[in-house]
């Protein structure tokens, strides 16, 4: 980015800013998506990390090891985790998108 942002003769932020205006709306919608799939991703992983933390803290000092293996082990599942979670938000708002329609158009018959 450094060098990109020299070579067009702005500062980092300045170049950053100018590249993601030029986005386009439907890369941008698509960025927006997957940039909040990796937010909820690294909240889930750090609320796994932290209850496997305060449970295993619980039971005395932790190894290096040990803090590694759950570190990875919260970090192996959070996309997955995030995946599923914003497919059943999806899933959940589409069925009472449905109800509501199915509501709205009752007064028809």
């Amino acid at each position: 980015m450094k060098k990109r942002a020299q070579a067009a003769g702005l500062r980092v932020a300045e170049w950053v800013r100018e590249v993601l205006l030029n986005v386009p709306e439907a890369d941008a919608q698509k960025h927006e998506a997957q940039t909040g799939e990796v937010v909820l991703a690294e909240l889930l992983a750090l609320r796994a990390l932290f209850l496997n933390l305060q449970f295993r803290v619980s039971q005395g000092p932790l190894t290096e090891a040990e803090m590694r293996s759950l570190i990875e082990l919260a970090d192996g599942m959070k996309l997955q985790r995030a995946r599923e979670r914003l497919e059943s938000s999806i899933r959940s708002e589409l069925r009472s998108c449905a109800i509501a329609s199915r509501s709205d158009d009752s007064w028809v018959t």
